[in-house]
């Protein structure tokens, strides 16, 4: 299965109300991937540019895409940036294709 690494940022009002009332929101991701058949490896949190960072594997683009989705229009995230991680093995057989691949750049 394809895994996944998202970054999220939320809002100030979800911050508001985690200080409020601390809630390990791992056990909600996990639930969120896996009620499409996928698995949630880890989930951090961090200094930085996002709050956290959750790594996800799916069955599909479809079903990572959903779970993005749901979470986006909940409300409670500023920003869900999701990006599909390759194995090492993939990125091998791409850079096959790509050798077979005659690429034109414009103008030439």
């Amino acid at each position: 299965m394809p895994l996944y690494l998202s970054k999220f940022s939320y809002t100030p009002q979800t911050w508001a109300k985690l200080i409020g009332s601390p809630e390990d929101r791992r056990a909600a991701a996990q639930s969120y991937i896996e009620s499409v058949g996928g698995t949630l490896h880890g989930f951090w949190y961090a200094f930085g540019t996002h709050d956290g960072y959750n790594l996800w594997e799916a069955p599909d683009n479809v079903s990572m895409a959903a779970v993005a989705l749901a979470i986006s229009g909940g409300g409670a995230l500023s920003s869900l940036e999701t990006t599909v991680l390759l194995t090492v093995d993939e990125t091998m057989d791409a850079l096959r294709k790509a050798h077979q691949i005659r690429y034109r750049a414009p103008g030439a």
